[in-house]
């Protein structure tokens, strides 16, 4: 009995994010709060950035009272936090993220990310699929997931604003834009800040916008890659979370390219959704500090 109250309690995994400006005592202020949780560190990660004088930390804690809730330890760490400045936030792992997948007629970024998260590699649910393809249907049913068809065409109604209405019904805590190849408008872009995750099939800043390939191509580049970023108001130019490449040589015709290229695309995008699900990612001023 004792045993399995004591996974009960070690299973109690948070998370904690800090970005504050750096200065003396963080990291012993921290930790002695850790400790009077009272709590375990399972995973430490630092980062100060010398620039601009700022520092990043995660860390990962088990909660090793029984009767204390994370709203206790939020309310706790508050003075913690006030006294150096901080932004932060602590997140409940057992607490699944939403994540709503949108895409259009390609179909390798949307179906690798269903098989990882079936086969347990993303930690998430995935309440719904938005597409403005019909038959991307066909592999929401595979793995039993809601579907919802947007019609771009149809010249009575905003797309978007079924979007929208969609991503709040399911509550979505996360939005991945699995190549949907659709221009997300400002407002939403600015609702959904630093919620939005896109593959693009180049390796930014490298041929931004449509037919990377193409324009890669014609540049006769050797590597060809992808970048996974967060969606802003500005096309192609959010925070980049990940990035994956691949050699070509001058054999490699502009189908080669978008074949092997898909690889690329498939493993930047799932890092880049794990990395944020699990709050390994921390923005500043255009910049990610991912803790991978």
């Amino acid at each position: 009995m004792l045993k399995k109250a004591f996974e009960e309690v070690m299973n109690r995994k948070l998370v904690l994010s800090i970005n504050c400006p750096d200065q003396t005592g963080l990291v012993s202020s921290v930790s002695e709060f850790i400790y009077k949780a009272p709590a375990t560190i399972v995973e430490a990660s630092h980062h100060t950035d010398l620039e601009e004088r700022r520092f990043f930390m995660r860390h990962e804690i088990e909660l090793l009272d029984q009767n204390k809730s994370v709203a206790d330890v939020r309310s706790e760490f508050q003075s913690l936090a006030d006294k150096f400045d901080m932004e932060w936030k602590l997140t409940d792992r057992s607490e699944k993220k939403k994540l709503v997948l949108l895409a259009t007629s390609q179909s390798h970024c949307l179906v690798d990310i269903l098989h990882r998260w079936k086969q347990g590699e993303l930690d998430c649910d995935i309440p719904c699929i938005i597409a403005n393809h019909p038959e991307m249907q066909e592999y929401a049913d595979w793995f039993n997931v809601p579907f919802h068809f947007i019609d771009f065409k149809q010249a009575d109604a905003d797309p978007f604003a079924e979007i929208d209405q969609l991503i709040e019904k399911y509550q979505a805590d996360v939005v991945g834009l699995a190549r949907f190849m659709r221009i997300f408008p400002g407002h939403l872009c600015a609702k959904y800040a630093g919620k939005i995750i896109n593959i693009h099939h180049s390796f930014l800043p490298s041929f931004a916008g449509a037919k990377p390939y193409h324009k890669a191509y014609q540049k006769g580049v050797k590597l060809i890659g992808a970048t996974c970023h967060y969606v802003t108001e500005d096309l192609d130019e959010g925070p980049i979370i990940e990035q994956d490449v691949l050699r070509i040589n001058h054999s490699d015709t502009i189908g080669d390219m978008i074949r092997k290229g898909k690889e690329c695309e498939k493993a930047a995008f799932a890092r880049g959704l794990r990395y944020h699900l699990e709050d390994r990612i921390a923005v500043f001023n255009n910049k990610t500090i991912v803790f991978s």
